[in-house]
């Protein structure tokens, strides 16, 4: 069975920090592999944050997500700080990818990897709209090679 191969940026230029929580935990005690996405998703806000915007608000439109691509790498556990790394790429005329890296603070063991299709939404008119030049110009070199 082919596997999903995601391949990232050595390093970038966003990261953020995210402690994990007893709520993130499945049964067998580590991060929850759905759950792992609500992870990315607080980094991805922190991402539009540190530019400026909201998920609402790029440039006057929004963000819906189009698809998600993860590769798991290790467990993670309660209490340990996750480092998630992002940047995006792959720009066509409605979106982009946000390709993330996640990873343990401490002993910088890789957790998971991959990326989240977005695209930009008008929600007032309710319609998929172009990339906000603004947003391309400052994200578009967020992941260094």
């Amino acid at each position: 069975m082919a596997r999903i191969q995601i391949d990232l940026p050595e390093r970038f230029a966003f990261s953020t920090e995210v402690m994990l929580y007893l709520s993130h935990m499945n049964y067998a005690g580590h991060l929850d592999n759905a759950l792992l996405l609500s992870v990315v998703s607080e980094a991805r806000a922190r991402f539009f944050q540190s530019m400026g915007y909201t998920e609402l608000n790029v440039d006057g439109v929004g963000i819906v997500v189009a698809d998600a691509a993860v590769q798991y790498r290790s467990e993670a556990f309660h209490g340990e700080v996750m480092v998630v790394g992002m940047g995006a790429g792959n720009f066509a005329s409605k979106g982009c990818d946000l390709l993330w890296r996640l990873h343990e603070k401490n002993s910088q063991r890789e957790v998971a990897r991959g990326k989240t299709g977005i695209v930009f939404f008008d929600y007032t008119a309710r319609k998929v709209s172009g990339v906000p030049e603004g947003f391309r110009a400052r994200a578009g070199g967020s992941a260094l090679p």
